[in-house]
């Protein structure tokens, strides 16, 4: 892999809807109990996630970034915010969103996005998170796109799970895949080949993105990377 320049980074995530393309799409499935779940693509890119937010309202993500990594590759611990302001959009299940993301000096510029039926939290903590990691490896971010993006194509798991929300629990979907797996390149992965990517979702969540969470450990249990975005509901 070589380094690319940084403003490769910006066409990182371009390809990543795309997914919807290459995975045939299934009947639209509206419980967590149907008898085939969704597939990855149809449940992060698919689906009109912000048709139950509120105009008017601010949804808020709790981050959380650390490494155990000698020599702090990915840099300091940092736990942050990152919140969506919902406006009507031009379709019924659309929204205009203007986003903040983080605070003070770790404020990464993102959005706005108009007219927007899908939630823009998956591709903003990929986008984020591939930054990282490409630089980390000093590896082409367009290599490391694209094994994410076959990862969630044909190697993710895809399982119905229990979601606790305002006192009750609701039904949603958990995928999971390790994109890296196997990869050509695992020699020059530093360990984190294992990454491990897990997607929370569930229909009664505002934006249905309930988490997204990177995370890869060292054969002794040491954290290489925890890497986690939350819908925070105290916020909510």
């Amino acid at each position: 892999m070589r380094v690319l320049a940084t403003t490769a980074l910006a066409l990182v995530l371009a390809a990543i809807p795309a997914l919807a393309e290459d995975a045939p799409k299934p009947a639209t499935v509206t419980q967590a109990n149907a008898a085939a779940p969704p597939s990855a693509s149809d449940l992060l890119f698919d689906q009109p996630q912000m048709k139950n937010t509120a105009p008017g309202s601010t949804i808020t993500y709790n981050y959380l970034r650390r490494s155990g990594i000698s020599g702090g590759p990915f840099g300091a611990p940092l736990q942050d915010t990152l919140a969506l302001k919902i406006e009507p959009g031009k379709s019924p299940d659309a929204r205009d969103i203007r986003v903040t993301m983080f605070s003070g000096l770790n404020r990464v510029p993102a959005g706005p996005f108009e007219d927007m039926a899908g939630n823009p939290v998956v591709s903003l903590f990929l986008e984020n998170h591939l930054r990282g990691l490409a630089k980390v490896l000093e590896a082409n971010p367009r290599y490391l796109k694209l094994a994410i993006r076959r990862g969630l194509r044909d190697k993710a798991t895809v399982t119905p799970t229990k979601v606790e929300f305002d006192g009750r629990t609701v039904e949603g979907w958990r995928v999971v895949t390790k994109p890296f797996e196997g990869d050509a390149m695992t020699q020059r992965m530093r360990g984190l080949e294992n990454l491990t990517y897990t997607f929370v979702t569930a229909p009664s969540i505002p934006g249905e993105i309930v988490s997204i969470e990177a995370s890869s450990k060292s054969t002794d249990g040491g954290e290489l990377l925890e890497e986690k975005l939350s819908y925070d509901q105290k916020a909510g």
